[in-house]
């Protein structure tokens, strides 16, 4: 049982850090320092879509579901939980390039509009 809980607490944890990977950004309005928080975990995960890695907390849930003797599965956090909801079943390489590039593209309009805000005034 601790097993599949600890498994669901990083599923909870990493579906968080997603979001914030693509939205977060947007506490720069309200807190500037978040930068130092956002901008390496964006970049982490731009880089693990394009160069095609698998976000090191994916095993560890894996592994942490085989010992509560549930089953695992094979991919990605993505491909797993989040494709479902937005894509149909099958995640591309050119597909999870499109991810890496989503991130960069929201995050960088987010940043852009910071900056400018900031130098406005």
């Amino acid at each position: 049982m601790l097993h599949a809980l600890l498994a669901d607490l990083i599923v909870a944890f990493h579906f968080l850090f997603v979001v914030f990977v693509l939205f977060g950004a947007l506490l720069l309005f309200y807190r500037r320092w978040v930068v130092w928080l956002h901008l390496p975990a964006a970049v982490w995960g731009a880089s693990v879509e394009l160069a095609g890695w698998i976000c090191p907390l994916t095993p560890w849930e894996v592994e942490l579901r085989r010992r509560a003797g549930q089953s695992g599965y094979d991919g990605g956090f993505i491909d797993h939980y989040l494709l479902p909801l937005i894509y149909p079943p099958g995640l591309t390489r050119e597909l999870q390039i499109g991810i890496g590039v989503i991130v960069i593209l929201i995050n960088a309009a987010i940043y852009y509009r910071v900056w400018r805000g900031r130098k406005n005034r």
